[in-house]
């Protein structure tokens, strides 16, 4: 923390500005600030730090007050913005510093784990959001990224930032869609991770933090650029400067642009604490020898972590806390709560209040944040109100259609002659089990399934030998027309957009990183699948129907792998009818049913993104007349024109 002076005679800490509703955490308030922190079997807690260029060392004036709980606090006078600081914590086992579990940031002052916590205040970036309302759960678009991996800067040496994200966010607009969804941005273990090893849960990954003077120079401009373009005056530097300052700026320019922003948190596991006697783990000492001591952590282990004591109130009162803190501090839309199935299974009965608890909490701030829970089997339980006996979450990940367009996909790809099997797809397009399809957050690519090492992008499974061929084009646009038409809140992952065919990998050496070049300029494929994720998009937003829950699938031909699906809004109709085949051959005259007679405006086709404008188009010239007779349930027909390994969209109207 430097060479600070030691001062032999400093001023006690004293339980001015100490109430019962004390912060955790260290807390700037009028002449310094409050620490508080929970030790209840230690002997002793200090405030270590540097404050106001005098450095406390863990002496007596440093002691804060037990009270009741086994909670400890303190005020100190003439503590900054910025001061560096830990406690030191005596306890049966040993004495050592921890860092603080409640730090707003952590300190490049030595390196990870052994660094210092910064006292930050809780208020220090200037909002522009209050006009900014989270979308409804059913007219959601989902769109996730990692932000480390997502727009590496410096040959691709260092991870990507929290402003290196707002400088996409424009791209982000114009793509469509409504929620940002970023895995887990709290402080790692380690600086390479997929974001599941937590270590500290209230500060901003290190790796994802700006410190270039330059690189932030030029992140400013492109800020003030944004905040002009919505009728807002300039921020300045130090607006920016600090880890939390910049996560913020990240929320509020992304909920100007219209996109909520939706934090994936982690409370089943923490990490596994390697090597890290600084962490929560064994926070007041107690024993190091035995991990059933452990102040935060049980013995039970989950993806190389350590499951949360949830038996234990305040235990239980952190991870709340930690929710609580995203809403109010970062404006969070909401949470992806990481397999809840795993935290339930780790701790049982406290696992179940502990959601009942999070779930009520969350919707009492902000009534509406997206809770979305990651729950295997996705069953209907998890979304039912706790006043049922339910968990009390709003939406599950899903996995039916995904599996089923993956499937169909997959076999489509072992030729003309080969079984596809729509009737799965049929039977997931709307959610099982689910009183409303908007329950179910869908997606034919997460962060889990193609990451390195796991499944391949869907490119890759329809084409295993060329990604760029026809056949994988094709069938890729197939599939993704199928997510966006279905109901359901559709989610897609970071490069799928734009025809992304490789694997997907946090570590940068690995050389697994999307490619903008491709989507730049230098893929036309990659080009043209951008223009036609857009206008699937806009479709979506165009065509209220492909918003709610009505669909019924009303056509399903495997040997000719057609299925046709109908959408509808319940006593308003907007109906919409969605052609899909896996074939290799064009159908050209095809009968299909229609909800009524008359004209029909084909306002979608897959086929047109081909070589765009594509000069083969197999079409149907902008409309149909469906005057023929009744069929598949409806009391009018027409013959359509159905592409190879395509989708064609027909509408009453183009939509609003």
């Amino acid at each position: 923390m430097g060479a600070a002076p030691v001062v032999e005679s400093l001023p006690a800490i004293s339980q001015l500005n100490v109430t019962s509703s004390t912060p955790m955490g260290a807390t700037l308030v009028a002449g310094g600030a409050t620490f508080r922190a929970w030790a209840p079997r230690a002997h002793a807690v200090y405030v270590n730090g540097t404050f106001g260029g005098v450095a406390r060392q863990g002496q007596d004036p440093d002691l804060l007050l037990q009270n009741n709980g086994g909670y400890w606090a303190g005020f100190l006078a003439e503590v900054k913005e910025g001061d560096l600081y830990t406690f030191l914590v005596v306890g049966d086992a040993n004495t050592g510093t921890k860092r603080d579990p409640y730090a707003r940031e952590m300190a490049i002052d030595r390196t990870f784990p052994e660094c210092s916590c910064v006292v930050r205040a809780a208020d220090a970036y200037p909002w522009h959001d209050a006009a900014f309302v989270t979308p409804d759960y059913a007219n959601m678009i989902v769109y996730q990224l990692h932000v480390g991996a997502y727009d590496p800067t410096i040959n691709n040496s260092k991870p990507s930032t929290f402003l290196d994200i707002v400088e996409k966010i424009e791209y982000l607009a114009a793509l469509g869609i409504n929620v940002l969804q970023p895995l887990p941005i709290h402080e790692m273990e380690s600086d390479t991770s997929m974001g599941y090893n937590g270590a500290d849960f209230f500060s901003p990954d290190l790796p994802y933090v700006e410190h270039d003077p330059v690189a932030l120079a030029a992140h400013l401009a492109t800020i003030n650029r944004m905040l002009a373009a919505k009728g807002f005056g300039p921020i300045s530097a130090d607006d920016i400067r600090t880890g939390p300052t910049q996560l913020q700026a990240m929320v509020d320019l992304c909920h100007l642009y219209g996109i909520a922003v939706v934090f994936d948190v982690v409370y089943n596991h923490a990490g596994g604490f390697f090597g890290d006697d600084h962490a929560i783990y064994f926070w007041d000492r107690a024993n190091n020898g035995n991990q059933n001591q452990s102040l935060y952590c049980t013995d039970k282990g989950w993806a190389g972590g350590l499951s949360f004591a949830l038996w234990n109130q305040d235990v239980r009162q952190f991870l709340i806390n930690n929710a609580r803190f995203f809403l109010s501090e970062f404006h969070a839309d909401g949470f992806r709560y990481d397999e809840i199935s795993v935290l339930l299974d780790l701790s049982g009965d406290t696992g179940t209040l502990f959601c009942h608890d999070l779930t009520d909490t969350v919707r009492f701030m902000k009534p509406r944040a997206l809770q979305n829970a990651e729950h295997w089997p996705p069953t209907a339980d998890v979304v039912t109100p706790t006043t049922q006996n339910g968990l009390g979450f709003d939406v599950v990940q899903h996995d039916a259609l995904r599996i089923a367009i993956r499937s169909a996909v997959a076999q489509a790809a072992q030729g003309a002659n080969a079984d596809v099997n729509l009737d799965v797809i049929a039977a997931a397009l709307y959610p099982p089990s689910l009183d409303h399809a908007w329950r179910a957050v869908t997606c034919i690519e997460n962060h889990d399934i193609v990451k390195q090492g796991e499944e391949q992008r869907i490119p890759a499974i329809a084409d295993g030998n060329d990604h760029r061929s026809w056949y994988a084009r094709s069938r890729t646009r197939v599939a993704n027309t199928l997510l966006l038409t279905a109901p359901g809140i559709p989610q897609l992952f970071m490069g799928q957009e734009f025809l992304e065919d490789k694997q997907w990998s946090w570590d940068l050496a690995q050389h697994l990183l999307i490619w903008w070049d491709g989507v730049g300029g230098a893929d036309h494929a990659m080009v043209n699948h951008l223009r036609f994720t857009q206008d699937l998009i806009r479709l979506r937003w165009r065509q209220p129907a492909l918003r709610g829950d009505s669909v019924r699938a009303f056509h399903v031909h495997d040997v000719n792998r057609v299925i046709a699906f109908h959408r509808w809004i319940e006593g308003r109709g907007r109906d919409v009818i969605v052609v899909a085949s896996l074939n290799e051959s064009t159908w050209w005259n095809y009968s299909i049913g229609f909800p009524g007679a008359g004209q029909w405006l084909e306002v979608f086709n897959s086929d047109v993104y081909d070589n765009w404008v594509n000069p083969m188009v197999a079409g149907n010239g902008g409309a149909v007349d469906a005057n023929g007779g009744p069929q598949h349930g409806f009391p009018a027909s027409a013959s359509v024109v159905i592409p190879a390994n395509g989708v064609v969209v027909f509408a009453r109207d183009q939509g609003d």
